[in-house]
């Protein structure tokens, strides 16, 4: 047989198979893609989980086949002929049609659900909730011979056939500089320096390209460029947010973040650790600092606000971004009701939440809980004192001292305190007493516990504490006299403390505390502020032993000194375990029944053996099970590189979502992920970037813009605007001003007057200097309330909330910035300084080489002539005009203004500021 009597028979066999496969899908009717859609445009509003009108919803399927209030199911499989559902459509009663509001069900719908229930109204499960399986690649088709030529791995294979059903074909591969461009810019977040450009165009290998990967995939910018994607996930920001928006010290979590991206962290690690490293055995350092990810929520130091509300507030919102963030899933309405759409119900959030609700943290002002970083000399006092427990008691007590003397808890903050009398407890988390005012600690944690630890502050001299059990006449347990001291407050961080002990008791305890002061001038004067108390099971360790004395000292010292603070989670100990209750309507004003610790039975079940708490949360969320984990990771990857995501809605797979365009490709590239790849992001997006999808052309034909205007389908490479951060950073890169230096605090470049607006706070945008002013903008300091304006103009993200998409806008605001935020001009003038030093003698040969620099390419001539038209204008002007050149570039000649000019308008230009 010829081998056109080949093709011919195998087309024919195909065209049979497609004729079954067409007959058989019309006649089968699929719940997820036929029906799903239809209830949820039509008929959830009234009967779903928000409203169950007649006792009928058809959100679940025990739901949807139970019993409504006339005692009779409404959907009854088999038979649609008696079913009341399908009836109700097609009632000439108006008061019985179906639906009361809204747009009638058509003609093609009735049929659709009509068909669906004489078949067996087969429920289906929607295709996001089911797990993970490896679909087989379509290269085995009987079109390979011509897809080889083609295709470089099992992507294109899935795309290939995509293309085919669309009647699309693929594009050409770009030319080498765009690709570099491209890659540079997807793995690091920069572009390409004029060496990577000279290495790459002049390396005729075969595997040159796969080369550039994998060095930009070991680039220290890697991590910085990947981290600022997670960083809108995690919302990470410098400030606390709310009125005051006050300072926060959080960059080490930014760090962290870098760092764990840069190591190739598998993800389920990289998941559980921000979960809950602090419930791993041993945490390290980096593993509480990773917790900061759910400290990141907003922190109320406004006075008069209440700490258990904004506290629950922070809760509610972990919660909503656990979802959105591991699990591309609306989870937030859920609070105030069962899921519209999807199969969450409105306890399962509660539940849910009890994974969150006894962490330690109370919105608080010094916002602990928190890690304490020491300075030089306070680390080698503690250090010694480590050593010394080690030594003296044993490694485990040595272990234990470190952590709670860079923890401190679990406090019992003032505003826990009740029934003042003379006093009161204040918004900042202290409370103020007066001579002879009193005030209860209502079933305080006293079983077991040897000694109470108070914060306070006084510069009174005659203070003192009494406490006393039971009642303002119970026994006494003791009698605290109160030292003083000057500059010494909750503000500056620095508090006295006195250590009370306690009895042995067996039951807990209300503790009455009695505040005198006899030497005080006015009744009005107070005997002394206090913050905190804790009740510790245990004295400092070694008593007896050979140097305790000197340790102890040491041990009290490093609780008082002043110490920078990162916020983390830590678990409350079990006797100050907190309740989780239902909210009715989503409000903490009407706590209903209490749950316990659970995950929503839709999705597979909480692993055996783990426990209830956030750290077996983690292992749900991250086992294999799962069936949302790997492909949120995956799309959200695919739509960093591509513009968009296999799913284009980011936030939601859910049912209300977009249906992804390539289902199979994100199954497969989810389950490799997981199996092959090991969670490991790295080899995943090698993967793709060697794809030859990727790979591909980004320029568009008129057919294409008819058919595919979006790039759905993937008919040719990817065409994006950058973000903000990258119109930022490849700018420093092409003037030559961009500093290398990685990590630290947070820096302050360039900001145009007049941005930050405070209340009651005394921060300032203090402009950084030398090569701060030039660093990467992850390094910028994020103010919630007002953020860096530039990558705000350029869709960057507020950091209130969770982020999972940016949407992208093109507005004129955005070139305004281009062309006049002093950052950017600063940048242009550095730009055409470059150009001149390193572009040759001539006007037009220093444009060659700007571009060049910025694009990898030759300037094309027509744009070579507009720019040495502008810069011949330009010069005139300031030649004829030393006070205009002078406002524009100080200490400048004509020649130097008027190519900063083009400078300018060349980073503003579109292919600099797309990635093509």
């Amino acid at each position: 047989m010829t081998f056109l009597n080949k093709l011919l028979v195998g087309t024919v066999a195909v065209c049979v198979l497609a004729y079954g496969y067409h007959s058989l899908s019309e006649s089968e009717i699929d719940f997820n893609t036929q029906v799903k859609p239809i209830l949820n445009k039509k008929c959830m509003a009234c009967h779903g989980g928000v409203k169950k009108a007649g006792g009928f919803s058809l959100l679940f399927e025990e739901e949807a086949f139970g019993k409504t209030k006339s005692g009779k199911p409404a959907i009854i499989p088999g038979d649609a002929a008696h079913s009341e559902f399908i009836l109700r459509l097609t009632h000439p009663d108006p008061e019985k049609f179906m639906p009361k509001k809204g747009e009638p069900l058509s003609k093609e719908e009735i049929e659709t659900l009509t068909k669906w229930i004489d078949q067996g109204a087969k429920w289906g499960k929607h295709w996001a909730y089911q797990a993970v399986e490896k679909p087989a690649v379509p290269s085995n088709s009987w079109w390979k011979f011509w897809q080889n030529s083609w295709a470089n791995n099992d992507i294109d294979h899935f795309v290939a056939e995509k293309l085919k059903e669309q009647q699309l074909s693929h594009s050409q591969e770009a030319d080498k500089a765009t690709l570099l461009r491209r890659v540079t810019l997807d793995l690091t977040g920069l572009t390409p320096t004029e060496k990577q450009y000279k290495a790459f165009l002049n390396n005729p290998a075969s595997n040159a390209y796969e080369t550039v990967v994998d060095s930009l995939l070991k680039s220290p910018a890697f991590g910085e460029k990947w981290a600022s994607m997670w960083l809108d996930l995690a919302r990470y920001a410098d400030s606390k947010g709310y009125e005051k928006d006050d300072i926060r010290n959080a960059w080490r979590y930014r760090d962290w973040v870098i760092k764990a991206f840069n190591q190739n962290m598998p993800y389920d690690q990289f998941i559980t650790e921000q979960l809950a490293g602090d419930l791993l055995p041993n945490p390290t350092e980096n593993q509480l600092i990773a917790t900061g990810f759910h400290r990141n929520t907003t922190n109320n130091d406004e006075g008069g606000t209440d700490d258990e509300e904004f506290r629950v507030a922070a809760v509610l919102d972990r919660v909503s971004t656990n979802w959105v963030a591991f699990n591309s899933t609306t989870f937030a309405c859920v609070q105030c009701h069962s899921h519209p759409y999807d199969p969450f119900k409105h306890e399962e959030f509660y539940k849910y939440m009890a994974f969150f609700n006894n962490t330690r943290d109370e919105d608080v002002m010094d916002e602990s809980a928190h890690l304490r970083f020491f300075n030089e000399t306070d680390q080698k006092k503690l250090d010694e004192v480590a050593q010394w427990v080690k030594t003296s008691v044993s490694e485990t007590k040595s272990k234990e001292i470190v952590h709670f003397l860079r923890t401190v808890e679990p406090r019992i903050y003032a505003h826990n305190f009740d029934s003042f009398q003379k006093g009161t407890s204040e918004p900042s988390s202290y409370m103020g007493m007066q001579n002879g005012g009193t005030c209860r600690l209502k079933n305080a944690p006293t079983i077991n516990k040897s000694r109470m630890l108070i914060s306070y502050v006084t510069a009174q001299v005659g203070g003192s504490i009494e406490i006393r059990t039971d009642s303002l006449n119970g026994p006494k347990l003791a009698v605290v006299k109160l030292d003083t001291a000057q500059g010494r407050n909750f503000w500056n961080g620095l508090t006295l403390l006195k250590w009370v002990n306690l009895p042995n008791f067996s039951t807990r305890k209300d503790l009455h505390f009695i505040f005198r002061n006899p030497k005080l001038a006015t009744e009005t004067q107070d005997v002394c502020l206090v913050n905190w108390v804790m009740f510790l099971e245990d004295d400092f360790p070694g008593k007896g032993k050979e140097g305790y004395e000197t340790q102890f000292k040491h041990f009290n010292e490093l609780l008082l000194t002043r110490t920078e603070n990162i916020p983390i989670l830590l678990e409350n100990p079990a006797d100050l375990k907190r309740t989780t209750r239902v909210f009715e309507r989503g409000s903490m004003f009407s706590p209903t029944t209490a749950v316990e610790p659970d995950v929503p039975h839709s999705l597979h079940p909480f692993p055996k053996n783990a426990p209830r708490n956030r750290l077996g949360l983690a292992q749900w969320i991250t086992a294999k099970e799962n069936p949302l984990t790997a492909r949120t990771l995956v799309n959200r990857v695919w739509e960093q590189l591509f513009g968009t995501g296999l799913v284009e809605t980011l936030e939601d797979m859910g049912s209300q979502g977009f249906a992804p365009t390539h289902q199979a490709l994100l199954d497969y590239l989810s389950y490799r992920f997981m199996d092959d790849m090991k969670w490991q992001i790295k080899p995943l997006l090698k993967e793709i970037v060697l794809s030859a999808t990727y790979r591909q052309d980004s320029h568009v034909t008129d057919e294409l813009l008819e058919k595919d205007p979006a790039n759905r389908y993937l008919a040719r490479g990817p065409r994006v605007r950058l973000t903000g951060e990258q119109v930022r950073d490849q700018a420093l890169v092409v003037s030559n001003l961009l500093s290398r230096k990685m990590y630290g605090r947070p820096v302050m470049p360039y900001q145009p007057q007049g941005v930050w607006q405070v209340v009651y706070s005394g921060s300032k945008w203090n402009q950084s200097v030398g090569e701060d002013a030039y660093r990467r903008a992850i390094y910028t300091y994020i103010r919630r309330s007002s953020p860096y304006p530039s990558m705000l103009t350029f869709d960057g993200s507020t950091r209130d909330v969770c982020l999972a998409r940016r949407i992208r806008t093109n507005t004129p605001l955005q070139a305004l910035v281009t062309l006049n935020d002093s950052a950017f001009v600063d940048m242009a003038q550095h730009f055409a300084r470059r150009m001149q030093h390193e572009g040759g003698k001539t006007v037009a040969s220093q444009l060659q080489k700007g571009y060049e620099w910025m694009t990898g390419h030759a300037l094309p001539k027509p744009k070579q002539e507009v720019f040495e038209k502008l810069y011949q204008e330009a010069f005139i002007r300031f030649q004829k005009n030393p006070k205009k050149r002078e406002d524009w570039m100080c200490n400048s000649t004509a020649e130097s203004a008027a190519l900063a000019f083009v400078a300018n308008t060349m980073l503003n230009m579109d292919e600099f500021i797309t990635k093509e």
